[in-house]
């Protein structure tokens, strides 16, 4: 029995299987140790944000509360996960996933379950190389360097500039980023991947940059992002802006355009089947359409703004605004965006009949290019800090249309008012 394990009673081992036992022993020691040091050279963060506010509106599209809990007032709730693990040589393996969820309900918040998930490597000599679904260079510079509010990036219920943004976030992303001192830069490259019917609505295939500076008082930068529909259509966004911080005080400007092309191109008008075909759901136009539709509910949200509102042939943004810091713990804002938007026009585009059948279906708008469309957005906020982590807000914004453009329910002005806690783990 000996060497062998026993059902009863203690197992006798031979002088020579003691040695290797021992040898076995210290062997499995070793790895052991060596393992463990390599485990403490990587990290595993939890994070996330839990905010939800209690919001006011007045003119309310029909069907919508004038009085609600809304999942996010400052910012929207979320857990995450960061890795870095050290591979030595000055490298490091990145990655990152985020959740995005509604806090009054529990419920996913938005119909892709990780609103990011990347991963990247790092170089302290030749900067980082992210890939998958992540940020993108303009939302990356407006949240970076001319944020809206110095103590939050910018209002999650109130955001216009985010809708300059282009959706924020890519599919199939190839990122760069890379810092010299005071200087930094992204290139982002991401592929359509053959996207089609609702789900090309908003196009990943784009191609753009940043750079911007950063001294820490002062702050400055640009960015160049463009992005081609399935249907050949390119929209083209600039962005350029700066930012001031000088003690308690933080001040920014920034002005930023959207261009669409033309998308009536994508109408049959040689006939009325032909129209009708061309104008079908899924089809190339209803993409573009969607495509417009979809960038225009960045400004405030889904379902806000009439149909006249997705014909855009430039749209411009001024944002400027100012924070100050009362008291350590007390901070009041105020942010000002001024909003242009031009049309192609359906009076210029589609002939009379098919303008007229175009404008009385549901999804159909009636403008015409020789009308500007202009939206003023302003809004105030004191927020108190009751701990690094834990702070409560009261927000004020006022919004207000004019030309083409007006709220879904055919209102011009709306005010709006939040009382919210938020706390950052």
């Amino acid at each position: 029995m000996a060497g062998q394990f026993a059902e009863n009673g203690p197992v006798h081992l031979s002088s020579q299987e003691t040695t290797l036992m021992k040898k076995a022993t210290l062997a499995v020691a070793i790895l052991a140790a060596s393992t463990s040091a390599a485990w403490a050279q990587s990290s595993v963060t939890l994070y996330g944000i839990v905010d939800a506010a209690v919001r006011y509106t007045t003119n309310s599209n029909p069907g919508v509360a004038q009085k609600q809990l809304v999942p996010g007032g400052m910012s929207q709730s979320r857990l995450g996960i960061n890795v870095t693990e050290d591979l030595g040589g000055g490298l490091k393996a990145l990655a990152n996933m985020e959740h995005r969820l509604s806090s009054d309900t529990g419920a996913v918040a938005a119909a892709d379950f990780w609103r990011q998930v990347w991963v990247g490597i790092q170089s302290n000599e030749f900067g980082q190389i992210r890939l998958g679904r992540q940020y993108n260079i303009l939302f990356d510079l407006y949240t970076s360097t001319f944020a809206s509010f110095r103590y939050s990036p910018y209002i999650e219920a109130y955001k216009p500039e985010i809708g300059m943004s282009m959706a924020a976030r890519q599919d199939n992303m190839v990122k760069y980023l890379v810092q010299l001192g005071n200087v930094y830069g992204e290139i982002q490259v991401s592929a359509g991947e053959g996207q089609s019917g609702a789900a090309a609505q908003l196009p990943n295939k784009t191609i753009g940059g940043l750079l911007r500076y950063s001294d820490g008082t002062f702050g400055a930068g640009g960015a160049y992002l463009q992005a081609t529909e399935q249907t050949g259509r390119k929209i083209k966004a600039t962005v350029l802006g700066a930012s001031y911080t000088s003690g308690p005080l933080y001040v920014h400007a920034s002005w930023g355009q959207n261009k669409f092309e033309n998308p009536f191109g994508l109408l049959n008008q040689t006939s009325a089947p032909a129209f009708a075909a061309s104008a079908a759901a899924n089809g190339p136009f209803a993409v573009a359409l969607g495509t417009r539709g979809a960038y225009t509910s960045g400004l405030l949200g889904a379902s806000i703004f009439n149909n006249d509102a997705f014909d855009i042939n430039k749209r411009t943004m001024l944002m400027f605004g100012a924070t100050y810091q009362l008291t350590p713990q007390l901070n009041i804002g105020g942010n000002v965006w001024l909003s242009e938007q031009t049309h192609y026009g359906t009076v210029q585009n589609l002939a009379a009949p098919f303008a007229a059948a175009f404008g009385a279906s549901a999804s159909g708008f009636s403008t015409n290019a020789n009308t500007k469309s202009k939206a003023d957005f302003f809004a105030v906020v004191l927020d108190y800090a009751f701990s690094k982590r834990t702070d409560a807000y009261l927000e004020f914004d006022y919004t207000k249309t004019r030309g083409e453009v007006s709220f879904l329910n055919g209102a011009t002005k709306r005010g709006g008012a939040m009382l919210g806690l938020r706390h950052r783990f």
